[in-house]
This record gives C-alpha cells, structure tokens and sequence, in this order.
C-alpha cells in the first residue's frame, strides 16, 4: 500500500518488555508529544484478553444502513469498549473507506470519541478500560499482541478539539515525530519531509519565511493545520480527528474543513463534529452513534435526507441531543 512517502509499514514487530505493562505488552504513547513513548498501563487492552464478567450488558440496537465499505482502509468487527462495568460501545461493526471523509454524529455521550479513540489505541492509556471485538488496518489486527503501538499511532494520526502545538518552533513541530520514527537521517530529508507536510496542510506559504519561530505565535487556525501537519508527517494511512474546529472562529473553521477535503484524496479520514452541517458539508459517509451503539450508518446525502431510523431522524431533525 502506497503512502504520502513510500511503502506502508507493517505493524507486526517482536513484543517488548514492559516493566508496568506486563512482557509483551508494548509501549504507548504519550498523545501530547506526539511520539516519545510512556509505559503503557497495566490495564492496556488486549484483543482477546477482555472479560464480560461484572459488565452490565445490554441488548445492542441492530444497524441500519451500510456498514461496509467497497474499499475499506480500517474494518471494525463487534466491537465492544468497557470502562470498569460501564459500557461504553457496544457490538460496533463498520468500515472506514479509503479516501473518503466518514463523519460520527451522535449527542453527548454517545460514544463517539470513545470510537474514536479505539481506532489507534488511545483509549489503551485510560485505566479500567477493555476492548473487545476486531479492527483491522489494511488487514492487519491492531490489538495483535505482537503489534507495536508505537508504529499503529504513526499510521493513524489523531488531531484534537484543541490546537496543541509544541513549545518549539514551527520547523521543530513538524519533525519532532519523524526524528522520533528514524525517518528524518539528515538535514536534507528533515527540510523535505517538514516542506512536504505543510504544503499538504495548505500551511506552507504562511509560514516558510518563519520556520524557526514558535508554532504557539500562530493564530489558532494555523495552530489547528501546524497540528495536521505534524500528524501527517509519518506518513499516516488515517487521520482521526476529533471536533478539530470547536475552538475555531467560522473563517478557520472553513479552511480547515477545504484542507480535509483535499486531504482526503490521499488518506481516510474519521472526523467526530457536534455539527452536523459541518458533517454534510465534509463527509461522504455518516454514521450516527447512539449511548453506545452504533445506529444508522449509510452515506451522508442519505442520511441527512433520509434516515431510516426514527432516532437518526430525531437527532438529525433536533428533537433531542
């Protein structure tokens, strides 16, 4: 599988030894540095390895609409995420499609960062939580206990609500990463990978006079896309993001949401919004999250225009949420 910069990885390595985690169990990573890498905890989810004894369980809701995907890049089967006896997602199956935006709508606490969140392990790094169920990256099990974590949350890059720049320079914040991976050898590849990056988060012609100014001095939209720049600087498959403009003023909303259509083209991307104009203006598929489970997925004029379940319809036409 082609990337923005040569042949995608694989995820499978030998399993390292954890002190905390348990032999086998590798590393996470910090999410607020980007790279450097923390022991993960002694509750990491495994694939496999999740019990339902002491979860309060319930009947999923069955899913109507189009799970499945012609093209899928990440494939999610029967997913289950328990924080202690609180489950939080429930029998969750659907497909993330190759270039194409997938939007997750749903109200407060549906879910849907939760989902998020599983779709590069970050939720490994919350205590009590257990993940059951199957995703696959280009088929690849990413709960595989010989998987390096490390190299899943390289492939699947993650923006936040909040813009998060390091206290470095613009230049510093692009490469931080790719100096961590070993994909930055020398001065040359550093300046080409950090060009590369902020073209490609449309940041570039702003900033390549001030490339050794802090990335903090930027205004909060070119904070957001300094940060999509950063994430897609190791060559992710997908990019996660997580309500990436609630902070956001409309006018760097708007140029955020032209970057994800362009970014598109090259990478699938998974993007949470309380917004659901900016879910229909984004998107080419939708999937609407409901306490857990996972209601109505189809593609966005659908569901938007024509939602086949009652509660997509009430969400959608604001009777609740």
């Amino acid at each position: 599988m082609n990337t923005m910069f040569g042949q995608a990885r694989m995820l499978h390595v030998a399993p390292r030894s954890n002190p905390i985690g348990g032999v086998g169990v590798p590393p996470a990573i910090d999410p607020s540095i980007g790279g450097m890498e923390k022991p993960a905890p002694a509750c990491a989810s495994i694939s496999g390895n999740s019990s339902d004894e002491g979860i309060a369980k319930r009947d999923a809701r069955p899913t109507v609409g189009e799970v499945y995907s012609k093209t899928p890049r990440m494939t999610v089967r029967n997913l289950d995420v328990d924080f202690g006896a609180k489950r939080a997602i429930e029998n969750v199956t659907l497909d993330i499609g190759t270039t194409e935006v997938t939007a997750i709508i749903g109200p407060s606490g549906c879910g849907k960062s939760t989902f998020l969140r599983s779709l590069n392990r970050m939720n490994d790094t919350i205590d009590g939580c257990r993940v059951s169920g199957e995703i696959r990256l280009d088929g690849e099990d990413i709960y595989a206990r010989s998987v390096d974590v490390v190299e899943v949350r390289a492939r699947v890059g993650m923006v936040f609500q909040k813009p998060n720049p390091f206290p470095k320079s613009i230049f510093d914040n692009v490469i931080y990463a790719p100096r961590i991976h070993g994909m930055a050898p020398d001065k040359a590849t550093a300046e080409e990978i950090v060009q590369t990056s902020l073209e490609k988060a449309g940041l570039w012609k702003e900033v390549k006079d001030r490339l050794t100014q802090p990335g903090t001095a930027l205004s909060g939209g070119q904070q957001q896309r300094l940060c999509i720049a950063r994430a897609i600087s190791v060559r992710p498959e997908v990019i996660l993001m997580d309500e990436p403009c609630s902070a956001l003023d409309p006018i760097a909303t708007a140029r955020i949401e032209e970057l994800i259509d362009e970014l598109r083209e090259n990478y699938a991307i998974v993007i949470v919004t309380h917004s659901m104009q900016q879910a229909a203006r984004v998107s080419q598929r939708t999937a609407y999250f409901h306490l857990g489970d996972l209601i109505e997925m189809g593609e966005t004029r659908q569901i938007f225009t024509d939602p086949r379940h009652k509660l997509t319809g009430d969400y959608i036409t604001g009777r609740f949420g």
